[in-house]
């Protein structure tokens, strides 16, 4: 649990400051939220990554976490910026699980 954090906070830290630096941010808000949604799927398919997680557990804990960052979005942005929030989780978390599909312990933590 303890590292899955650390991936989330240097994930959102990470793209944030890439966005930031090298790209024109118009709202430093939606950015940051954009970043946060990068480091949430970057850190939860850090600590789903692990046997004890049926598939099924791993689906729906990843929906509930994109309906959270839809429905959060839609209260402070507008349900038009917050779709490419989930976006970009769903391609995090599905490129996680590409990379780790390619090792024969099909983990990235082992």
């Amino acid at each position: 649990m303890k590292r899955a954090l650390i991936y989330f906070v240097l994930g959102t830290g990470i793209i944030f400051l890439i966005n930031y630096l090298f790209m024109y941010v118009q709202d430093l808000g939606l950015e940051l939220y954009y970043a946060i949604a990068f480091g949430l799927a970057w850190g939860l398919a850090y600590f789903l990554d692990d046997a004890k997680f049926s598939l099924f557990q791993k689906m729906g804990l990843s929906f509930g976490a994109m309906a959270f960052l839809v429905a959060v979005g839609a209260l402070i942005f507008s349900l038009e910026l917050a779709i490419p929030s989930i976006i970009k989780f769903s391609t995090v978390f599905v490129a996680y699980y590409l990379f780790a599909s390619f090792r024969g312990s099909k983990s990235l933590r082992n």
